[in-house]
């Protein structure tokens, strides 16, 4: 799958900017990787809002069942969901006031990001927010 990404130094840009990071499929077990990067950039400074219908709070914070359920602007829709589920969470990101759609480390979905970049939107997939984060600063 060929791709086109945003380089290294425009992510630096976009995570710069950024504030409030949807993260759907966050999970409230400290032992899973999306709970360990999302508190990452938690602590890092951004707002952190889990998107996840099976829990009642995620580091502090009262989760919404979907991105639908979050008030205000978003600036990055963060993805831990299987790539089989990237093409619905698109459909939804495409209702919500939201900026980035972000797919971490080993998920891509072709017909998810041709959704979302023939609209116009910015796209990153396969990339984890904590690394890039961290090689940004």
């Amino acid at each position: 799958m060929s791709l086109a990404y945003p380089s290294r130094e425009e992510i630096g840009k976009i995570l710069k900017k950024s504030k409030r990071i949807a993260v759907v499929g966050l999970s409230d077990n400290p032992q899973r990787t999306s709970y360990m990067v999302s508190k990452a950039m938690q602590d890092a400074g951004y707002e952190i809002i889990p998107v996840n219908p099976i829990v009642e709070e995620v580091l502090g914070v009262k989760a919404v069942a979907s991105l639908k359920e979050i008030e205000g602007h978003v600036d990055i829709v963060n993805v831990f969901r299987r790539s089989e589920h990237l093409y619905d969470v698109a459909k939804e990101f495409l209702e919500i006031d939201a900026d980035i759609y972000w797919a971490q480390l080993g998920l891509e979905d072709e017909k998810a990001y041709h959704l979302l970049k023939d609209k116009g939107y910015t796209v990153i997939m396969d990339r984890c927010i904590k690394v890039e984060h961290a090689l940004t600063k």
